[in-house]
């Protein structure tokens, strides 16, 4: 039975619509859907594709599209509907799906999204809602603002009464799914048409409103394409006006509605509003004064009785709005652009004397001579002792105690550092003097640009995990992941190191071809991981006791990955139905990933369960693996570095199409895991509720792993580090690496009687 009907409707703007066409069609890899059996091409038996074109172009598009894909099986098309509510209904009388999507024909479906629904096809409601990530000229991935809400909303269905922020989602047709019943049941009410020459926000809003039950997923299956506003037609004064008919439509449906949903959907109306009237270039300044008119009468009209105007400046803009006050926002937003512009000028100019003034005390430490008896460590800019750079620290203290480290850390951090740590805060006149001075510079990111290595200086580059995800010059294909990365600057702060230290040759590689300079490539293994070869049974045991872990108790570290679009991390799993579903023998320690800082607030409602213990801030991380039965890991580089300890590994990838074609990848972890991979939920849940995370097919798989990424980690990756840079010993004289089928990792949790 056919699941899902994807319905594409709309012209091909801009060439776009084969693309789109191609993202549905080629969801599962241009063939059949795992696990089910269809005709080539297709998205799988459970899911259809309809395309209602906007014009003739349009159609000839699409038939050239399904002859590409072997004959018009791949597609139904359906017959020329210029209005996209016509589309709409001319799409749904000739579904067979229990859902309907609505996509846009200049937008995309996301890798794996046809896949998603169909697995949530049975959830009780009317509507699902879902992430989606906004598609530009110069970036095809950018984070929506909607994950946060989505996220909050959680993942069972609830009545919008009991959601009202839902409305702030996105109003787009091609971000939900709708039950085809609950359509056509609306159908002949003329809800879902929403006025010419308006967009889609009746429809968008319509969906909510009438739904009984919304279920809600964190995760993007759409990217909506925004086109270069200077790419399309000028619009008429009669379309600039139609967002007004079409709240009229919304606020009829929503006249009985509790008064928190009408409260949410009055502040959205007036940001709508006051959007247009102040965005440079959506309005005409000669429409103004009369847009601005009609957006206070609404403003008055459908106010709900007793409402309070948001905080800050929005709630002001909101009043002015009420009050009919035109010339009164207009002198606002002149004197709100110019004290921006102001503080711009002032912060500009403060910048300027700063860089000026530290780079006079940088020079003047530069003429000083250097000092190979001082060290400047840094980690995870500026954090704190961490990470490879403190174990090489840990160890230098050891076999070269008359080398004195000194920590740059953040102001913020500083309370944190281990007592009697010496340290210098980013930018004070000492960093500067130690910056100039110091004759070993090590580091896991990159010193500032202000740093000009002097020759007698030797800089260690530690990196911070084996790269799956694309890294430096290998981003330039990836804009999503780049984010604007100046890569000549990059190329300058790599021409400083004079060692790069390596756990695997697989990094060996990358790292010369995404930093390619004359760097020495030091294949030693990574010195945070020594810990995993030296710690003992006692050691599993006082981790597992001071993270309140009781004996017996099987814990399973969840370590996400930043996801590049994706605006903030929430969990992609539901943490506290798993936890549910494991038993009480089972405890979820959770690490949101270190670019979120206090982001673990999405944990907030686990606390103080026991079930789910949240050690997003707690350092370092090396003892969380040390406490862990088994791991389960995305994309996180934390899989290579808990390999060494030869426990199982179970791999979540929900999202790994998605991931790998917006961040870029060195190969594929699908075909290469460490364990078992689950691409759902319930599949990760089957996994761990029966003895498949441990079992010998994930011990093979493991084996394998280790033996290409574990290749250097033998626990005495420190030494060899400390011997060769700051102690001068030729390579053959450090300790010689032992095989990975050699080594004697530190005791399971198990094992050591935990």
């Amino acid at each position: 039975m056919v699941k899902l009907s994807v319905i594409v409707t709309g012209a091909d703007v801009q060439g776009h619509l084969r693309e789109c066409l191609d993202s549905v069609t080629g969801q599962a890899g241009g063939g059949e859907q795992p696990g089910t059996s269809g005709a080539p091409g297709t998205a799988g038996p459970q899911a259809e594709l309809i395309v209602v074109p906007a014009d003739e172009a349009a159609r000839d598009q699409c038939e050239e599209a399904a002859r590409a894909r072997h004959g018009a099986a791949a597609m139904r098309v359906l017959p020329v509907e210029p209005s996209p509510a016509a589309a709409r209904r001319a799409g749904a009388a000739e579904a067979g799906g229990e859902w309907l999507l609505f996509v846009d024909g200049k937008d995309l479906l996301l890798p794996d999204a046809v896949r998603t629904l169909v697995e949530h096809a049975d959830t009780a409601a009317d509507v699902l809602l879902f992430d989606h990530v906004r598609a530009y000229w110069w970036d095809p991935a950018r984070p929506s603002t909607d994950t946060r809400i989505l996220a909050a909303a959680g993942h069972e269905p609830r009545a919008l009464a009991a959601a009202p922020n839902l409305l702030g989602v996105t109003p787009l047709p091609g971000n939900r799914a709708l039950r085809a019943a609950f359509f056509r049941e609306h159908l002949d009410t003329g809800l879902f048409d929403e006025p010419d020459p308006a967009g889609d926000l009746v429809f968008a809003y319509a969906s909510l409103l009438l739904a009984g039950r919304i279920g809600c997923l964190d995760t993007a299956l759409l990217a909506e394409r925004r086109l270069r506003r200077a790419s399309l037609p000028p619009l008429t004064e009669e379309q600039h006006f139609a967002l007004f008919e079409e709240y009229e439509e919304i606020w009829a449906l929503a006249d009985q509605a509790p008064a928190s949903v009408r409260g949410v959907l009055y502040d959205r109306m007036t940001a709508d509003y006051l959007r247009v009237i102040a965005r440079p270039g959506l309005l005409p300044e000669a429409l103004a004064p009369e847009f601005f008119r009609r957006a206070a009468e609404h403003a008055v009209r459908y106010r709900p009785e007793g409402h309070s105007s948001p905080a800050g400046l929005a709630g002001v803009r909101q009043n002015l709005l009420v009050k009919g006050q035109f010339t009164a926002y207009r002198t606002l937003q002149r004197a709100n652009r110019k004290q921006r512009d102001l503080n711009a000028t002032l912060r500009t100019r403060k910048r300027k004397l700063g860089a000026r003034v530290r780079r006079h005390r940088y020079e003047k430490a530069r003429s000083q001579p250097v000092d190979r008896e001082l060290a400047l460590f840094s980690a995870y800019w500026d954090r704190g002792v961490a990470c490879n750079p403190g174990a090489i620290a840990a160890k230098l203290a050891e076999l070269a105690p008359e080398i004195h480290p000194v920590w740059v850390v953040s102001a913020d951090n500083v309370p944190l550092l281990p007592p009697g740590t010496d340290h210098v805060v980013p930018g004070t006149p000492r960093y500067l003097d130690v910056l100039g001075r110091a004759g070993f510079l090590v580091n896991n990111v990159n010193f500032p640009n202000l740093l000009v290595k002097r020759p007698e200086q030797t800089y260690v580059q530690t990196h911070h995990g084996t790269p799956l995800k694309r890294m430096g010059l290998d981003q330039m294909d990836f804009p999503a992941a780049a984010k604007g990365l100046n890569f000549r600057a990059l190329l300058a702060r790599v021409d400083a190191w004079d060692y790069s230290v390596s756990a695997n040759s697989h990094s060996t590689r990358m790292w010369a071809h995404a930093y390619p300079s004359h760097y020495v490539s030091l294949d030693y293994g990574y010195p945070r991981n020594d810990v995993f070869y030296r710690a003992g049974a006692r050691d599993v045991r006082a981790v597992r006791e001071k993270l309140g872990i009781a004996p017996g108790k099987r814990a399973l570290l969840y370590a996400p990955t930043h996801r590049d679009y994706e605006a903030g991390w929430t969990p992609r799993l539901d943490l506290a139905a798993l936890a549910e579903s494991l038993g009480e023998d089972t405890v979820l320690l959770v690490r949101g990933h270190y670019f979120y800082g206090g982001a673990a607030s999405p944990l907030a409602r686990l606390r103080g369960t026991g079930r789910v213990i949240d050690v997003s801030a707690y350092d370092p991380v090396e003892d969380v693996c040390l406490a862990a039965d088994a791991l389960i890991a995305d994309y996180s580089s934390i899989m290579f570095d808990y390999a060494n300890l030869d426990r199982p590994v179970v791999i979540y990838a929900d999202d790994w199409e998605m991931y790998s074609r917006t961040r870029g990848v060195y190969f594929d972890l699908l075909a290469e895991p460490p364990g078992h991979v689950a691409r759902s939920q319930a599949e990760l849940t089957e996994i761990l509720r029966t003895d498949a995370w441990r079992d010998p097919a994930s011990a093979k798989l493991r084996a394998a792993f280790r033996e290409r990424f574990c290749e250097y980690d033998d626990g005495a990756a420190a030494e060899r580090v400390v011997r060769r840079v700051f102690l001068g010993e030729r390579p053959e004289a450090l300790p010689r690496i032992i095989p990975v089928a050699d080594r004697t990792p530190a005791p399971s949790p198990e094992e050591a009687g935990a």
